[in-house]
């Protein structure tokens, strides 16, 4: 399994438009931050997980020849504002299937009525298969996912397990049945948007707690703002088996 990290920013991405912050102001490239996209690649199979409005950049600099499914955790535009930009995976492979809540595919529906038109439909829209998913386990390409659900504030979100490797972004609460699916793992990663403590998202205390709970090998934090503080600096201070992830880091498990 390899894991390419297409973007860990916040909604904003970092530097935040017009922000003087330093770590806006930083040169150091992982200081950087698109938003949060996840790329996970099972024998030549690429699921996408999110497609925010940073997708066409993140390819280019992956040079991802093909994706094979998309997942999305939930609709909030920094997860979903890259959808029209699939059309040439498209139009080379044909219809991708997407797969969602139900409130979420009802939500991408209203957002792009061209791509999901049942008549009339625009030559050149993206083609998606949808695939309505709940908090039950499911297969893609003989591939077993499990459904993490968790809270964002008060908005549902899916994260996703993949054997021993899970993914969870977006939230600031989780109950103790959707824990029992994030033990074991080789690498978990975390939503730690900042410092302070925020509401709809885990600060960095907040997810350091619950990974020495769950207590994988590794573990990864996303979803970060120019908030979190300089990489480098932060880095220094998290347990020898957490790291801050950056764009376009690989992993192999």
């Amino acid at each position: 399994m390899k894991i390419t990290f297409l973007g860990t920013g916040t909604s904003t991405g970092v530097p935040y438009i017009g922000c003087e912050h330093p770590v806006c102001l930083s040169k150091n490239p992982k200081d950087k931050r698109l938003r949060s996209a996840l790329l996970i690649t099972i024998n030549n199979f690429n699921y996408l997980i999110d497609c925010g409005p940073d997708f066409r950049m993140q390819m280019l600099k992956n040079t991802i020849s093909k994706i094979d499914a998309i997942l999305f955790t939930h609709e909030h535009a920094d997860h979903i504002g890259g959808l029209d930009d699939i059309r040439p995976y498209c139009h080379r492979q044909g219809a991708i299937p997407i797969y969602a809540h139900e409130r979420v595919l009802t939500n991408l529906e209203k957002r792009y009525d061209y791509i999901f038109a049942k008549t009339k439909r625009y030559k050149g829209a993206p083609s998606v298969l949808t695939n309505t998913i709940d908090n039950t386990i499911f297969k893609i390409n003989n591939q077993k996912i499990t459904p993490i659900d968790v809270l964002h504030g008060s908005w549902q979100v899916f994260g996703y397990r993949f054997d021993n490797f899970a993914y969870v972004t977006d939230i600031s609460a989780i109950s103790e049945t959707e824990k029992e699916k994030l033990y074991q793992l080789d690498v978990l990663v975390l939503d730690a948007l900042q410092i302070e403590k925020h509401p709809t998202h885990f600060c960095l205390d907040e997810a350091l707690t619950l990974i020495a709970e769950l207590k994988p090998k590794k573990a990864y934090l996303t979803h970060i703002s120019h908030k979190m503080g300089f990489h480098n600096l932060v880095s220094e201070t998290l347990p020898n088996n957490v790291f801050l992830a950056y764009d376009n880091l690989t992993l192999t498990i």
